[in-house]
């Protein structure tokens, strides 16, 4: 669309507020700011990118614009290099200093191609020559925020990839963990609240985190317990402040909410959450945006919210201490991750992982666990579920004085733990089985743990494969 001559020469007289925002009426596509000190190009600019499915916001000056940034995150900001309060390019420069991965397009006048170069050379992704044709505008636009989006993703990859232990598979084959993983991947497309439940140490969050990996969202994964922040910093912390709502308030911050946008805050622990708190989130999550402390205006997000507890909600419900209306809103999709103890055969397919990935960490070649530290870790019941075994693998693999996991390397609480009761189902001396007979129990019951995987049930069981194939040939000719 080009503009007319007298859209182009619109009353200067006239200047915008300071800043104010259009919504599109569709789905949101990406948040754009938009600054320039006429007021009808800003219109005309709001209201072009709004039917392209954008969030507009406008300033008239460089100060609105920064303090804009200052309130919300944006996908791309448009800014006349021409503006009557300062010059554009300082503004670009400053916007940078605020948000170093926000792209900036400038505006400038055909032939004033210098401004345009100090532009790019000051950071600035791309420009756009005045006067300006809506479409290719648009087009400028939409490329940008693809280019945004493509960055951020470089960057959770590249995250990823330094960090792979906090994106370790969902280890188990227990039919528990079956339909746990099956139920997480129906839902990991939608956008609807899911409760989380379970035992502190059953690994909540890494089930939040593989809803979100499965998830189109390409935002971040961001976490917060709930239990852990001081009262009065948690309405910060998940909605952000303005510089001086409080003492220590040196500068504006974004919440966690606007920081997730896009992608999935993960609220852990949501039962320990007071009262006070839980109303304010509840307003958030029906009204899809925050008020950040000491801010006078909302600011809109596109996160999918989470939740975990190890409480039971209804009975806090029942007792006064969590909102009615905030569970039904978080509780659409309840996942319930079952304790290790209820997990069976899992138990060793973890104890495995967690020794390989903790010998790796310390440079050590270790074989495996001897079966009988195998035999202790499948009776002891592990209260503190895959953390306490987690941290018990750890400290085997510190003391570990030879190739393999021996009962000495556990904690105390494991090698006390009832030796046989894997494999010896009575107490009675008549009924007590021979070694041989306890052995092949214990092969079968590791193979059964590992699917009938072989290979793997030789690593468990410290065994070479040749030796295992030997038993197992042996126990079927008996």
């Amino acid at each position: 669309m080009q503009l007319s001559e007298a859209e182009r020469q619109p009353d200067r007289d006239s200047t915008p507020p300071e800043s104010s925002r259009i919504r599109s009426s569709g789905a949101r596509r990406g948040r754009v700011l938009f600054v320039d000190d006429d007021r009808g190009m800003c219109e005309l600019v709001a209201l072009t990118l709004s039917k392209r499915g954008y969030e507009v916001s406008v300033a008239s000056s460089s100060s609105g614009a920064l303090a804009e940034l200052d309130s919300g995150d944006f996908d791309v900001l448009l800014a006349d290099l021409n503006l009557g309060d300062s010059d554009g390019l300082e503004l670009c420069r400053r916007a940078l200093e605020k948000q170093p991965d926000l792209p900036v397009v400038v505006l400038t006048a055909f032939g004033s191609m210098d401004a345009a170069v100090g532009a790019i050379r000051a950071g600035a992704y791309d420009f756009v020559t005045k006067p300006i044709e809506m479409d290719s505008l648009g087009i400028v636009v939409d490329r940008t925020v693809r280019h945004r989006a493509l960055t951020r993703e470089v960057q959770r990859l590249r995250r990823a990839v330094s960090t792979p232990e906090r994106f370790d598979a969902i280890i188990g084959e227990s039919p528990a963990m079956k339909r746990l993983v099956e139920l997480v991947g129906r839902i990991a497309e939608s956008d609807a609240g899911v409760l989380i439940t379970g035992e502190s140490g059953t690994g909540k969050e890494l089930i939040a985190r593989a809803l979100h990996e499965q998830s189109a969202r390409r935002g971040h994964f961001v976490a917060i317990n709930c239990a852990a922040v001081p009262e009065q910093l948690l309405e910060s912390e998940l909605f952000g402040h303005m510089r001086g709502a409080f003492t220590d308030a040196k500068s504006s911050r974004a919440g966690l909410f606007v920081e997730a946008d896009g992608g999935t805050l993960f609220l852990d622990e949501i039962g320990e959450m007071p009262l006070a708190m839980q109303s304010k989130l509840l307003r958030a999550l029906e009204e899809r945006v925050v008020r950040p402390v000491g801010g006078s205006r909302e600011v809109p997000f596109d996160a999918r919210v989470v939740a975990a507890t190890n409480k039971e909600l209804e009975d806090e419900v029942e007792a006064g201490r969590f909102r009615e209306d905030l569970f039904y809103r978080i509780n659409v999709v309840r996942l319930e991750v079952p304790p290790l103890r209820a997990r069976g055969n899992d138990t060793l397919l973890l104890a495995q992982h967690f020794l390989e990935r903790a010998a790796k960490r310390v440079k050590r070649e270790l074989c495996g666990l001897v079966p009988e530290a195998a035999e202790r870790i499948m009776s002891y019941p592990f209260p503190g579920n895959v953390r306490e075994l987690e941290n018990a693998m750890e400290r085997a693999v510190a003391l570990a004085r030879y190739d393999r996991i021996t009962v000495d390397d556990l904690p105390k609480k494991i090698r006390e733990s009832s030796a046989m009761s894997a494999v010896v189902s009575s107490n009675d001396p008549n009924e007590l089985p021979t070694m041989e007979v306890v052995e092949r129990r214990y092969i079968q019951r590791v193979l059964d743990a590992t699917n009938g995987n072989k290979t793997q049930a030789a690593k468990i069981l410290g065994l070479d494969r040749r030796t295992l194939y030997r038993k197992l040939q042996r126990y079927e000719s008996s």
